[in-house]
């Protein structure tokens, strides 16, 4: 499988609107995005996400690596 991209937190909010997860709220740098199946994501807002926490946020989202890439194109 190739290497995740490096994207900022902005960029992996804007994929996870598509996979239907919505903006709720912020708590000092990290914006908060609810489903509506009642998964919660806490997300950074840093320019870079590293590939461990990209990973882990990928995960606490439950899809996979080739859905999250699908959804950032």
């Amino acid at each position: 499988m190739a290497r995740l991209p490096m994207i900022s937190g902005d960029e992996f909010v804007r994929a996870m609107s598509r996979a239907g997860f919505i903006w709720d709220h912020t708590e000092g740098s990290h914006m908060i995005l609810l489903h509506p199946n009642g998964r919660r994501l806490s997300v950074p807002r840093h320019r870079e996400l590293g590939r461990g926490l990209l990973r882990a946020l990928i995960h606490d989202a439950d899809i996979t690596r080739a859905e999250f890439i699908n959804l950032l194109h």
